[in-house]
This record gives C-alpha cells, structure tokens and sequence, in this order.
C-alpha cells in the first residue's frame, strides 16, 4: 500500500513539472510587461528598444515563440521556423513574436543575445522580437529554464495552441493549419 502511495505522488508530480507553464487553451496569456530592453524597433539601420505587454498581442493571429538566450533553446523550434516562412501568411492578417529571455542565457553571453537579437529585427523587419533582459515573461508564464514554448493566440489575444519544448512534425503541421484558419 505504502508503495502504491509513493508511486502515486511521484506521478503526480512528474505530471505537475512537465506541465510547469500556467498558458490554458481558450484563456487569455498571464498579464506582463518588458521594461527593459523591451521590443526591438527599427529606424533605418539603428536598433532601439520599447516598453512591450503581453496586452499588444491583440489584432492579428499569432505565433509566439518564447526561447531561452541560448542557440540550442532557438534551435529547438527551428523547423517550426522554416515552416513559417514557408507558410508565407500576410503581414495584414499574421504576425510572428519572438521573445528571448536574456536572463536565460549562459554565463557571459548576454552580449552576444543582444546583437544576435538585434541582427534578427534587421534581418526579419515586420517580426515583433522583444528582449527580456530580467525573465519577466518567463516568470509570469511559469516557463521552464533552458527551453522555447510555442503559443499561438487569435485576434483577440486568446491562447489557441501551447507546447513547451520541440514541436514535432504533427504539431508543426497543426500550428500552420490553425493559423491558416485563423487568419480566413
């Protein structure tokens, strides 16, 4: 009996740790603001940063990727990626929302995610990237360390799609899909 117990609490809370984020399909994102840096803006060539909130990701469908300050968090969804691109959606209707948490970054490298973040908003001018130098979306969205979770929400900033970790080809195909719909 006593073992049963133990197995049942332990189940329980590999159940809870694999589950860690606090983003539930048909709700609203947890409420939260980067201060600093913020979204990346662009004005020619020059980089600068803005206060960004979770209450902006309202008026078009999107995908949200939320990624460590680490290359192996970024590569996690990189297929994803590709898709996106592939998937070609429009400006009007779609919008891509990259948020790197600098916090979340190996030791010494918080430079190198600055202007690899930076080199990106030039590279990719109409995707939203925002610089978390603090964690504060990690945080209010319960997020796992050295990780990216994938969150798509509707017009109206209502979560439709949440996985933390790599997306496989399934899901991959259900996230493209389910923009498509949105943005009809």
């Amino acid at each position: 009996m006593r073992q049963l117990k133990t197995l049942a609490l332990a189940t329980a809370l590999i159940s809870t740790f694999a589950q860690a984020h606090n983003i539930n399909n048909g709700q609203a994102l947890p409420s939260v603001s980067v201060e600093k840096y913020g979204e990346l803006t662009l004005s020619g060539d020059d980089v600068g940063f803005k206060t960004w909130s979770s209450a902006e990701l309202t008026g078009k469908a999107r995908i949200i990727q939320a990624i460590a300050g680490r290359s192996s968090s970024k590569e996690m969804n990189a297929p994803l990626v590709e898709a996106i691109k592939a998937a070609d959606f429009s400006n009007d209707t779609y919008q891509t929302t990259t948020i790197i948490n600098q916090d979340d970054a190996i030791w010494g490298t918080g430079g190198f995610v600055k202007s690899s973040a930076e080199d990106s908003k030039r590279e990719f001018s109409w995707s939203s990237i925002v610089l978390d130098e603090s964690g504060a979306v990690a945080g209010a969205w319960n997020l796992r360390e050295e990780n990216s979770a994938i969150v798509v929400v509707d017009q109206e900033g209502v979560v439709r799609f949440v996985k933390e970790g790599a997306l496989n080809e399934v899901e991959i195909k259900q996230v493209i899909d389910l923009v498509n719909k949105l943005i009809q």
